[in-house]
């Protein structure tokens, strides 16, 4: 889906202020740590060279920041015609309800896009030649726990988001969250040349049952052809050895809203769904944000923001 500018230009004004929290990790950190920063709490913001490109990102830094301690690192990707800055501000990550704790990275897209789609500036090697870049200078900027690093995502970037999960690049990830994704590069016939750098790779994925720019249902979307959900999800049960008969779906809010999870090799809920029946194509949350105004809808039953960092908070890298 294509933001609406005024969405975008709104976002720089409402960036929430971090609250104080503890780093959780005491594991060996990476060439990053003993770095010092200023400002932690504040987003800063970045530009790099990858593949002879300018690319540009933010960071948003625990507000207590400790150059001593490893924390986990949740890149997010925004959706097409859109930056990081507008999915910091519509998702809330930054926010201490949701990474107190953890050091969130929000790349831009070229072209306010990622690579997948018809529209795409760029291919997927060099898109994710700069995942593998970017990753790299944050190692070497900050301190990072390798073992716990994610991906999350919504529309165009959740499709990149399971992009990143069907390569090579994506064993450097412990979990993967997209949401109301775009799966260009994972539709009906090219389904088979994703190859997980793991024999399982966790994921969960949120979406809209009424959605009308990524069909539930699959089919011709703004950027190519799509899968449908249901078969999608079948794929990565597939991949992930998932047990059909450990299978269990939970109904709630008179039955507008169904979690999916799946045991895969002996581990519960390393696949999940949620399927939101009357939501559009937005950012689930509990509390208006400018995806939901741009489709016209109001707040939803549930919060993505906080169902994706509880599903990482499970997972480290093997």
């Amino acid at each position: 889906m294509k933001l609406a500018s005024f969405a975008i230009a709104a976002a720089a004004a409402v960036l929430a202020s971090p609250v104080v929290a503890a780093p959780v990790s005491t594991l060996a950190g990476s060439a990053g740590c003993g770095k010092t920063h200023i400002l932690p709490g504040i987003t800063s913001y970045h530009s790099m060279t990858s593949s002879g490109r300018e690319r540009k990102y933010s960071v948003h830094l625990p507000s207590n920041y400790s150059d001593t301690a490893p924390y986990p690192v949740v890149l997010g990707f925004h959706g097409s015609s859109s930056v990081g800055l507008f999915f910091e501000v519509d998702t809330g990550l930054s926010s201490d309800e949701f990474s107190a704790n953890k050091i969130m990275v929000y790349p831009d897209g070229i072209g306010g896009a990622w690579a997948g789609a018809n529209y795409s500036e760029i291919s997927v090697d060099e898109d994710l030649q700069f995942v593998t870049d970017l990753l790299d200078e944050i190692r070497g900027e900050y301190c990072v726990d390798d073992t716990r690093i994610y991906a999350t995502g919504m529309s165009n970037g959740g499709g990149f988001v399971n992009t990143i999960a069907c390569s090579a690049v994506g064993g450097q990830f412990a979990a993967f969250a997209p949401a109301s994704g775009s799966y260009y590069t994972d539709n009906d016939a090219r389904h088979s040349t994703c190859t997980p750098a793991r024999p399982q790779i966790p994921l969960l994925e949120i979406h809209g049952g009424n959605d009308k720019s990524v069909l539930y249902a699959g089919g011709a979307g703004e950027g190519g052809d799509e899968p449908a959900i249901a078969t999608w999800l079948g794929w990565w049960a597939a991949r992930n050895g998932c047990d059909d008969a450990g299978k269990t779906v939970e109904d709630s809010f008179d039955g507008d809203v169904h979690h999916t999870s799946w045991t895969c090799g002996g581990a519960a809920g390393v696949l999940q769904h949620w399927k939101i029946d009357d939501m559009g194509h937005c950012w689930a949350s509990t509390e208006i944000n400018f995806s939901q105004i741009a489709a016209g809808e109001g707040p939803t039953h549930i919060k993505a923001s906080q169902i994706i960092m509880e599903f990482f908070d499970k997972f480290t890298k093997p």
